[in-house]
């Protein structure tokens, strides 16, 4: 029996249900009703606050590659932990194939999202108008959010650029999808490397402080511009 198979066939412990039930589910608890919270006390603070104004040299090329990198990161997450191996073997993607291009294509989006969060980081601590903007949620999500993405990145470089590769779409994956349809799979999760289990642990914690940080302006994308009717401007006659 290979290592995934033995690890999907371990009962979970009180450890495991800890950690990859108890925790999973409170964390979302709170994204959705701190989210709940934070739009019906403080609507006038559901923004980014941002400090464009401040400092823009460092913003010019560091928010760029941090939100581009982000998009293409949160895509790929999508691919691999929403849809099963099965769904991607039909549609006739061969697993050589589907992990050579996550891996390569993850690697870049990885890289951009990492310059840009690194540059916004060091923005922030070293431009003092910058840093005298900065309250507790950003004090606490700052670190949050760069050791999520730090974790992640080091987990796929250290086993699937690296190392003998780990197919976590045979146990991460089957834990994710479980969390959501409410039949959770700890014992899955059990058998992951440790970087990939700190990862996804430091991502339910990114989760349940999302409502009371700047993440929130994640849902106030302006998508009404797309439809919106143009506005026409006349000139006054002197």
């Amino acid at each position: 029996m290979t290592s995934t198979g033995a690890s999907l066939a371990t009962a979970a412990s009180g450890g495991d249900l800890l950690l990859w039930v108890a925790v999973p589910y409170a964390c979302l608890a709170v994204f959705v009703v701190g989210h709940v919270w934070r739009y019906r006390q403080d609507q006038f603070g559901w923004t980014s606050r941002t400090s464009q104004l401040l400092e823009h040299r460092w913003l010019r090329w560091g928010s760029p590659l941090f939100h581009l990198g982000a998009f293409a990161v949160i895509g790929g997450h999508v691919v691999g932990l929403v849809i099963p191996a099965s769904w991607t073997e039909a549609a006739g993607i061969s697993e050589h194939a589907y992990h050579l291009t996550a891996v390569s294509l993850g690697t870049v989006a990885g890289v951009a999202m990492l310059a840009g969060l690194g540059m916004l980081c060091a923005r922030r601590l070293l431009t003092r108008r910058v840093r005298l903007t900065t309250d507790r949620s950003d004090k606490l999500l700052f670190p949050l959010l760069a050791a999520t993405v730090v974790l992640g990145f080091t987990a796929t470089a250290a086993h699937n650029l690296f190392g003998d590769g780990y197919d976590y779409r045979a146990t991460i994956s089957v834990w994710f999808r479980g969390v959501f349809v409410f039949h959770p799979h700890p014992e899955a999760m059990a058998g992951a490397p440790l970087l990939f289990q700190l990862h996804a642990l430091t991502a339910c914690l990114l989760f349940a402080a999302w409502p009371f940080t700047r993440l929130v302006h994640v849902w106030s994308a302006p998508v009404g511009y797309l439809v919106r009717p143009y506005l026409v401007y006349r000139r006054r006659a002197a």
